[in-house]
């Protein structure tokens, strides 16, 4: 007779918890917590009127994109040029047949996410030129480098998605360089990817890939890889871009339609115009996706952002982007769409009070706006120009802090605690009641890099801050790593188109 295996009570509950949905390592977060409504309908109705007044009368240009003129021309927009200019209601009306929530299939079944409604998943840091570290500082990246966030990104339990352009290999020609992001996705994670929108054909590459790991006949009918897009604000798609969504699109994968609108420079200094580009623009990508394939996945986009208008830099991580979420949280819902929103943004240069400051705030307003997937949730330093290794630890741990938060609070019938308080009684304490020993493993989320001991036990052990504490968790967790299991014949395929790929072109390095 076989062994039989008994849980200890500790392994009982872990596994209840999970069951449940609960604690990390679950494939996605399933909010239970509502989301935060800023603006009342009057003023919503006010966004969505001058939404329609700039796409009805100053319109957008599409750029380089005959076929997608075409489509606009065929759906009954009036072109003249490569301007198209909208009536009040088309592009809501468009956008109907778009699912409001779809799952993203990973390789490992365990993994794949299910993106809108309630549901959240967290993603790394995307398309940084630089990494840093407290060792050798600001470089640019590698694709060592690139490898190695994701090795990290999959050893944590507190992301979901193994991202897209976590940072750029500058090692690898920049014609070639998509084949081997894509290719380290898929064989250093079993989580759900992006994959290339630097041309169409790249486009088309990472949808081919895609169809090797899993299948043609599957990807036809599934979502297995996202293409983030964005637009050139103010008011203008271009044709990398709009080949790029529609490649996606044609595949029946999902595009992630995101304008980047700087306050004062690519779109009004006030939020509410910038709020009124953002509809705009994300609506009519959002729904040149329907044209190309109607009933695609398609993700609604924002990353709206603020400037020092003393010196014309970038700002991340600031008050007005942040409740400026808020809203396109409420006009993504009221479009019925999944939506990326927020991260965790800063302008720090370093992993330090300002960066996890600006972070924090710029992250919780995607929590509290309802974005279902969100990018930029570790990592993002320098203003996006920089991918900081410490700092991608760091935003680990606030993304398991938020697991417990997006929780809320437990209301069972021994939650409340009333037979506890007739065991302790007054004036007594907790920590050995039957309450708490039950309950202890679970009851408060615990941090891998806080330091919570007294100050003289802190001193003792050399006084280290939380960026140091970091680096030495991140080179750990890359000492420590092993690649999930991929069929050899899968890897063999996947391997030979990569390298046919590459030597049927020469380098290119722009």
């Amino acid at each position: 007779m076989g062994e039989v295996r008994v849980r200890s009570g500790r392994q009982a509950r872990q596994a209840e918890r999970a069951q449940k949905g609960q604690g990390h390592g679950r494939p996605y977060i399933v909010r239970n917590i509502p989301t935060y409504d800023v603006l009342s309908e009057e003023n919503l109705i006010r966004i969505e009127r001058a939404a329609d007044r700039v796409l009805a009368e100053t319109g957008i240009e599409f750029r380089d994109d005959p076929a997608a003129l075409d489509l606009w021309r065929r759906a009954g927009a009036r072109v003249d040029g490569v301007l198209v200019r909208f009536e009040p209601g088309m592009l809501r009306e468009i956008l109907k047949s778009a699912p409001s929530e779809f799952t993203q299939h990973a390789r490992n079944p365990a993994h794949s996410v299910q993106i809108g409604g309630r549901n959240v998943v967290f993603a790394p840091a995307y398309g940084s030129p630089f990494v840093m570290d407290l060792d050798r500082g600001r470089r640019f990246g590698t694709i060592e480098d690139f490898r190695n966030f994701i090795k990290l990104a999959q050893s944590s339990p507190n992301f979901h998605h193994s991202g897209g352009t976590i940072c750029e290999p500058t090692d690898v020609p920049v014609n070639k360089r998509h084949l081997d992001m894509v290719l380290a996705h898929m064989e250093l994670s079993d989580r759900p990817y992006m994959g290339s929108v630097t041309a169409e054909s790249r486009a088309e590459e990472s949808v081919e890939m895609s169809r090797l790991l899993f299948g043609a006949d599957f990807v036809d009918r599934n979502c297995v890889i996202l293409g983030n897009v964005n637009v050139n604000s103010p008011l203008v798609w271009d044709g990398t871009m709009t080949t790029s969504l529609r490649a996606y699109a044609r595949a029946n994968q999902a595009a992630v339609i995101v304008p980047f609108i700087l306050g004062g420079a690519m779109g009004p200094v006030t939020n509410a115009g910038g709020i009124v580009q953002s509809l705009a623009e994300t609506m009519a990508g959002c729904a040149l996706t329907q044209l190309e394939r109607k009933g695609a996945p398609v993700i609604f986009g924002n990353f709206l952002s603020s400037m020092s208008l003393r010196s014309g830099s970038p700002t991340f991580g600031t008050p007005e982007p942040a409740i400026g979420s808020q809203v396109i949280g409420q006009l993504a819902r009221r479009l019925n769409l999944p939506l990326r929103c927020s991260g965790n943004f800063t302008t720090s240069k370093l992993p330090d009070g300002q960066a996890m400051m600006e972070g924090t705030m710029s992250m919780l307003a995607a929590i509290h706006c309802g974005a279902n997937f969100i990018l930029h949730s570790a990592g993002f330093l320098d203003g996006l120009l920089s991918m900081s290794y410490e700092k991608f630890m760091l935003d680990a741990d606030l993304c398991g802090a938020l697991h417990a938060y997006l929780d809320g609070i437990r209301m069972e019938e021994d939650d409340l605690a009333v037979e506890a308080f007739a065991e302790v009684g007054p004036g007594n304490h907790f920590f050995g009641s039957a309450h708490t020993l039950r309950h202890y493993e679970t009851a408060f989320w615990d941090s891998e890099l806080s330091d919570n001991e007294p100050f003289e036990k802190w001193e003792a052990a050399g006084s280290s801050d939380a960026a140091t504490r970091a680096n030495r968790l991140w080179k750990k967790r890359l000492a420590e790593y092993e690649a999930p299991a991929l069929d050899e014949g899968v890897r063999e395929g996947l391997r030979d188109y990569v390298a046919r790929k590459k030597a049927g072109m020469p380098d290119a390095w722009h």
